[in-house]
Order: structure tokens, then sequence, then C-alpha cells
């Protein structure tokens, strides 16, 4: 089976690819908030432009 070594290794690749996973998918659904809330912000003001004229 597996060494202490070799245990040791395998729970720090996994603690490094969990990490990196669950940060990356923070940073790309802060990304999407961002987007969209640029977005939804841009569709408000046309909106209201449209409304004023």
């Amino acid at each position: 089976m597996f060494e202490f070594q070799q245990y040791l290794g395998f729970l720090l690749f996994l603690g490094i690819f969990l990490t990196g996973f669950w940060l990356m998918l923070f940073l790309v659904n802060f990304v999407f908030y961002w987007v969209g809330g640029a977005l939804w912000e841009r569709f408000k003001e046309k909106r209201a432009e449209r409304a004023q004229e």
C-alpha cells in the first residue's frame, strides 16, 4: 500500500488541488457577478434614456 511519505505527498497534493479549485470557482463567480452587474446597470441606463425621450 502507501508508505508514510507517499501518504503525506498525496495529502499535500490534495490540499493544494482543492485550494486551487475553490479559489478558481470563487474568482470565476466573482467575475460573472461583476460583468453581470455592469451589463444590468447599462441596461437600466438605456431604459431610463428611452423613457426620458
